[in-house]
Order: structure tokens, then sequence, then C-alpha cells
């Protein structure tokens, strides 16, 4: 009796639904033809066939664009799931697709500080005016916010320099009157690109306050009340492009010299390169050489990564990691050792023993070591590996990290670190280094602190 009741129950629901062999539509396959990139298929190359043990080296074991990010860059910029340039940090470098799209990518769009952006890295800044003025959008050079507790400035005043509130900085004076207050709704500008392909000037934010201009007519300063501070917050959050983001006075892409992480054809104008040398064509590069927390690339890592950015077809459309890197046609392979970020003779015993015993020795040496730490002894190198008698939470040289090295801190003057810095004279204080020196002592530490090579 139930099953054929069952059996009711679903010849209705078939009749319903016109029979299980009565819908004619489509089976569930939905056509789609997918618009992927075609980088093309892998060049090859001519290999090398010289001797030079360093470019043979490089040739067997980094052979491809691939074999360069995953067994340098991953090793070296994004070895920690979350850390460094792995997901979090600009740039991602952690996959192969991601290191391909630093290739003619911008620098420096997550500096951290004003102070670690280079000029040749800047971009074009937003543009501000007043809406209830006549004058001409101006440049945002860059802008702060002051913190504090809110100052109630009479119109005809002058606030201070560093008023708490809302100050921004801009690239030409503005034509309004100094020494009094300015009712005014202060827009921010931006050129995008319309639906129609054509470059747009667009008012992406406002903030309505008293403005005052300050100092040489390039400061504009907006008084904060706590009821704007949702609104200041607002503001900050739509992400205002700074044209001078480090502050110097210099508006880095106006002067036309632009530099990407890879740029195709370039390693000396490759800002990824010039973060691991600490400088570009001789200009020293702000901020930390990197990598930060591991061993820097040795002389055949440094040699893949130029070679293969310098066999960068610059007209390209897109680059395929697979394709062989050119060391045979390579520039640099006449000479390798000049990649080394260590330098020619920057050693234990043949550079920085020397500086030490030289600078330091007369007070870290004899009978009775100031410190407990004798650098004149033969065994110098293997007490600089250990903790700081001052600072047991650090290591006198922590290989690989120059910031958690209490010598290079004391040395190198940080003021994280009690004390005077280091060396000191008997006779007249405090006697730094020169700056050749610490740069190797720096880039010692670097390479890893070796005891030799």
């Amino acid at each position: 009796m139930m099953r054929s009741w069952l059996a009711g129950v679903l010849a209705v629901l078939l009749a319903g639904c016109g029979g299980s062999n009565s819908y004619t539509g489509p089976s569930g396959d939905i056509p789609f033809d997918p618009l992927r990139p075609t980088p093309g298929e892998p060049a090859v190359v001519s290999p090398y066939t010289g001797s030079d043990p360093l470019v043979l080296e490089a040739q067997s074991r980094l052979s491809t664009g691939a074999d360069l990010q995953r067994k340098v860059v991953l090793r070296t910029c994004g070895p920690t799931n979350g850390v460094c340039h792995n997901q979090k940090e600009y740039p991602d470098l952690h996959t192969a697709g991601t290191f391909a799209a630093a290739i003619n990518a911008p620098c420096n769009v997550q500096a951290g500080s004003y102070e670690g952006v280079y000029d040749r890295c800047e971009r074009l800044g937003d543009r501000f005016k007043f809406k209830e003025q006549s004058f001409r959008e101006i440049e945002i050079g860059w802008y702060a916010v002051v913190l504090g507790a809110y100052v109630e400035y009479p119109d005809n005043s002058v606030p201070p320099s560093d008023a708490a509130g809302f100050h921004l900085h801009l690239r030409e004076p503005v034509p309004l009157a100094q020494g009094r207050a300015h009712w005014g709704t202060g827009t921010f500008i931006r050129n995008f690109i319309n639906a129609q392909g054509n470059v747009e000037a667009l008012s992406f934010a406002s903030y309505n306050t008293r403005w005052w201009v300050l100092d040489d007519g390039r400061h504009l300063f907006g008084e904060v009340h706590d009821y704007q501070r949702d609104a200041v917050d607002a503001l900050l959050s739509v992400g205002i492009l700074q044209g001078d983001q480090n502050r110097n006075g210099v508006f880095g892409a106006r002067e036309g010299k632009a530099v990407p992480l890879l740029n195709p054809g370039k390693p000396e104008e490759s800002y990824l390169v010039a973060r691991m040398r600490g400088h570009m064509q001789g200009e020293p590069i702000p901020g930390s050489r990197m990598p930060l927390a591991n061993q820097p690339p040795s002389i055949p890592d440094m040699l893949a990564l130029m070679c293969f950015i310098e066999g960068l077809d610059p007209n390209a459309a897109q680059w395929n990691l697979s394709s062989a890197i050119d060391y045979a046609r390579c520039s640099y392979i006449a000479n390798p050792q000049a990649l080394s970020l260590v330098g020619t003779g920057v050693t234990w015993r043949g550079r920085v023993q020397p500086i030490l015993q030289s600078s330091c020795g007369g007070c870290h040496g004899g009978a009775s070591p100031q410190g407990g730490l004798d650098l004149l002894s033969a065994n110098a190198w293997t007490r600089l590996r250990q903790a700081s008698a001052q600072n047991a939470n650090l290591k006198l040289i922590d290989s690989g990290r120059p910031e958690t090295s209490y010598l290079w801190l004391k040395l190198s003057g940080d003021g994280s670190i009690l004390g005077g810095r280091m060396p000191v004279d008997p006779l007249n204080g405090t006697r730094t280094l020169p700056p050749e020196q610490l740069a190797d002592i720096e880039a010692w530490i670097l390479a890893g602190a070796l005891e030799d090579g």
C-alpha cells in the first residue's frame, strides 16, 4: 500500500515537471571562452660556453626566470607566509605570477614611512583648489594630520605651523591673503579614465572648514573641530596622492626619471635591484637595504637577476618566465664579482677586523677590555657572535641583521641603545667612523658576518 502511494506521488511530480525525459533545454554546460593572457612560447637561447665558475653556476641553477623567482626571490624576499613581500606587503613576490607583475610596476606605493620614499618613485600628486575661489588647481605635495586638542584661533590670527589639525603642503603658493582665516570647501581633484577612454578630471573628495595660509603660501592649515574628525578620517581613507611624498621639496614625477620595480632591459634603473644595493647609479636609496631578515643574494643570484632584467624586451606586452635567461649575451658576465652585495674585500680579516682594531681596540683590548669585549684577541670574531654584556637580548653581531646587532647600533648611533655612540676619542669625545667604513661593516653583517670569504 505504501509503495503504491509513493508511486502515485512520483507520477504526479514527474507529470508536473514534464516527465524525466521531457526537458530539452541546455544540459548544464555553459559556453565560456576565458580571456587569459598569452605570454607566448618560452624563448630558447644559446648557452654560455665560457669557463667563469660564477656564470656557470648561475646558468646551471638559475636557467629561467621561474627558477630565479623560486630559488632566489622567494627565499630572500618572501619566505614566510604573510610576512615580507608575501601577500601583505607591496610588492607581492611570492609567486611566479606576482613576480612577473613586478615588471614595469610602480615602486614604493606602500613605503611605510615618508622618509623611505625615493624621489624617482614619486607619482604625480592629486590637485587642490577651493570650490569658492577661481584660481587654478595646485598639485598636492604632502599632507599630515597633527593630533592634539582643538584650539579656537581668532579669524585674524596666524596659527603655528604645527597646530593640531589638517596640514596640506602644495607645489605652488595659494593666491590668498595670509594673516586671516578663509572659510571654504577644499576640493581634491584627480584625473580618471572614463568609459570612453578619455582623461577626465573629477573631484573625488572635499573638506569644508576654516583655512589659513601659512609659511611661504604653500602651506594650508585647516582646523578640525571634534565634530569634524569623521570628515577628516573619510578624507584620508580615500587615499590622497602626494607628489612630494618624502617631503624633501622635490616632486619626483616632475623630474621625468621615474623607475619601476623591474625595468625591462635596464637592471641599473630597477628599484628592486637598487634596494638590494643601497644605491641607484651612485645615488643613495632611502631605507634599509634588502632583504632584511634573510641572507642576501650571492654573486650567481645577482648575476641571474641582472641578466634576467637585461634580457627583458621593453616593447613586449607580456613576458614568459619559462624563457631561458640569456647568459651568453648578458653584459654582466664580463665581471660578475662587481655584483657582490658585500663588496670587494669586505671580509672579517681583510676589512672589518682591522677597522675595529684600529678604531676601537684602545678601549676594547688588553688585560681589562671595556664591556668584556676584546677586539684584539684571536677569538674576537667568536665573541662578536655572542650576546652583548650590556643587553643580553641582543647579539653583538646578529648575522644578516644590522638592526638587531648591538655593536652596529652603537657604531651607527641608534637612539634605541643607551649610552653614547662609539667609538670614543679619549681627547675629543665621540669620533664616528667614516661613512665608507660604516657602509662596509653594514654590508659585512648583511652578507652573514662570515669569518672568511
